[in-house]
């Protein structure tokens, strides 16, 4: 029997699952459906088409499904998407999507989002992102996984981040971030691959060296995409990392202002 406070309201259309539990003065509306196991604690609105799945911890003072910060929003029926076992902290935000893609918003498994977070309408965010305290994504970001995103770093619509990279502190992210790069700054600048997150995934020492020249290549001696795709493979370093690497630089080039997707949205 799904446990529900007496003081909380639920919609009677919401979908909740028989082993999931809604604390004191939540607000669950119509088009909710819950998981098995997902625990809303005191306080948290789910509002709008919101499908959060099995084994959430979602604490007091969170926002799901409120609607696009858009000016340009006009009441379109669009949804918010939350896959399993996430962790999202108090007072976190993550509003439905607009008109101007597929009409979702989604987060997948095991994410950490710590107090303050804000996900902004149409971002998808992967699997194993965490993103700490005060962390700000614009609309239409891409976050792939295991990206970590630290406290009070600000990341502009349209940008991707790279599958395990890290984003340092109050960061200002202007522009995609690529995968397994750490950068921080004002505005965000690649500083070195991310080892941290590297070494505790059990990358292999040959992949984390060949991704360590291709930072050394692309963002130290700067001898451009082709130079560095042609060195690495003297080298015998065009690992399946490496190519991946490489691949998302060309993408990010060949977009504006350093982010693929805003190309794609041009188009």
């Amino acid at each position: 029997m799904t446990l529900v406070a007496s003081n909380a309201v639920v919609d009677p259309r919401a979908e909740i699952s028989d082993s999931a539990e809604i604390g004191p003065f939540c607000v669950v509306g119509p088009n909710a459906k819950i998981g098995a196991g997902t625990r809303l604690e005191n306080g948290v609105t789910v509002m709008g088409r919101v499908t959060i799945g099995r084994y959430n911890h979602i604490y007091p003072g969170v926002v799901i499904g409120g609607e696009p910060q858009d000016l340009s929003y006009r009441g379109t029926d669009t949804r918010v998407i939350i896959g399993d076992h996430n962790v999202i902290r108090e007072c976190v935000t993550i509003n439905r999507a607009s008109e101007k893609e597929d009409g979702i918003t989604s987060l997948g498994n095991h994410c950490y989002l710590m107090a303050c977070s804000h996900i902004a309408h149409d971002c998808r965010v992967g699997n194993r992102v965490v993103m700490a305290n005060g962390s700000l994504l614009g609309g239409h970001v891409h976050v792939h996984d295991y990206a970590s995103i630290s406290g009070a770093a600000a990341v502009h619509h349209y940008s991707t981040i790279g599958s395990y990279s890290f984003i340092g502190g109050m960061s200002r992210v202007l522009h995609d971030v690529a995968p397994f790069m750490l950068v921080e700054g004002q505005p965000a600048r690649p500083r070195c691959i991310n080892q941290v997150a590297l070494k505790r995934n059990d990358f292999p020492e040959d992949v984390i060296r060949a991704l360590s020249d291709a930072h050394r290549l692309l963002y130290r001696a700067r001898v451009g995409l082709d130079h560095a795709r042609e060195l690495l493979r003297q080298d015998g370093k065009l690992l399946p990392q490496v190519n991946h690497l490489l691949s998302f630089i060309q993408d990010q080039q060949e977009g504006r202002h350093g982010r693929g997707r805003d190309q794609r949205r041009a188009a």
